[in-house]
């Protein structure tokens, strides 16, 4: 008699299971249709107008017009890349800070982490004077800064048992300094100095190369396979740090390494691109709404939604106002306001 009731009850459970990966598998599918067609008419847009066909051949310089393969791959090619890197990056590294932390408002944006980066970047360039070499330099002086934030924000976390309201207020309070800090340096900077910063507080995807997305292509990748790789064990710990203790997991050594990976990520986009705000707020919470908190495939969504969303808002503001290009880093922060807003109401009502 008891086992007919325990019988059904894992029948559903299956059920309910194959139904959740059939919507999961499907909604991903989906996304990257979307990020492709994005991909396409990214690489339409421009004042240089081309039929589709000859833009496709141009990726492989195969196009018949010599001009069309220089566009394509000097300009296009390279820009629609680095928001795919970027964005995917960032996206990624919002929904593992998320996991780590169990902070649904945790990003790099919301908790200093990319301010943390920004200000390092301008210390690079006006103090160090860095501006007319090579990135690395920079990019190494954007990691300190952004580490610097994070172990703040893992010291409050873990250690003074600070809520996850408390963390982003505090992440508010750091990026008002860094903010603060970064103005600092753009009042003592020179004009060639000045001109270089205002890029940081803009954001620009059509200035990096071919070097610039081999260096961020490998630190996205990188992080793309340890969080793939930990992917159940992000899902132990939404049950609890005890639970994920018990089921032999190292927690304290993965909130750790994730967090370094998250903002070694953030820093080398943020220094390739400039400041990029709320794609990794925005993007993990829309895959979260389709998909739910299973990280199998939370992870591979908010990469798509991340690459997705930075590529639209790249394209809105290329042809908005053309020939105008609008500054990237505006049109993420009013996409992602008010979804912030939204959550914080949100969750003020659950309590």
């Amino acid at each position: 008699m008891n086992s007919v009731p325990s019988s059904l009850e894992h029948k559903e459970i299956d059920q309910a299971y194959r139904k959740n990966q059939v919507r999961s598998i499907s909604f991903l599918a989906v996304l990257t249709g979307v990020l492709l067609v994005a991909v396409l008419l990214s690489l339409r847009a421009g004042s240089y107008e081309t039929p589709m066909g000859e833009l496709l051949k141009a990726i492989f310089g195969m196009s018949s017009d010599r001009k069309i393969n220089l566009v394509v791959q000097n300009n296009r090619l390279p820009r629609i890349l680095t928001a795919i890197l970027a964005g995917g990056g960032l996206g990624l590294a919002g929904c593992v800070l998320q996991a780590v932390l169990r902070n649904p408002l945790a990003s790099a944006s919301t908790l200093g982490v990319s301010q943390g980066a920004s200000f390092g970047a301008a210390f690079a360039i006006v103090v160090l004077g860095l501006g007319n070499t090579a990135g690395l330099g920079i990019s190494a002086c954007a990691f300190a800064g952004s580490i610097a934030v994070a172990l703040v924000i893992l010291a409050l976390s873990r250690f003074r048992q600070v809520s996850p309201e408390g963390i982003v207020l505090a992440g508010v309070a750091i990026s008002s300094m860094f903010t603060g800090a970064t103005t600092l340096i753009q009042y003592f900077a020179n004009e060639v100095e000045l001109s270089t910063l205002v890029f940081w507080t803009f954001g620009d995807l059509g200035a990096t190369g071919w070097n610039d997305l081999g260096g961020m292509g490998i630190v996205v990748a990188v992080l793309i396979a340890y969080c793939y790789f930990h992917r159940w064990d992000y899902n132990a710990l939404l049950s609890g740090e005890e639970t994920a203790i018990s089921l032999g997991i190292h927690v304290k050594g993965l909130t750790l390494v994730s967090m370094l990976l998250c903002c070694l990520c953030s820093s080398v986009v943020i220094s390739c691109v400039g400041l990029i705000s709320f794609i990794g707020l925005v993007a993990p919470h829309i895959v979260r709404m389709a998909v739910g908190n299973n990280h199998v495939y939370l992870i591979p969504g908010s990469i798509l939604g991340g690459a997705t969303l930075l590529l639209l808002g790249d394209l809105f503001a290329r042809t908005v106002i053309s020939p105008v290009i609008l500054p990237i880093g505006a049109i993420t922060s009013f996409l992602g306001g008010p979804l912030f807003l939204y959550l914080l109401f949100k969750g003020g009502k659950k309590q």
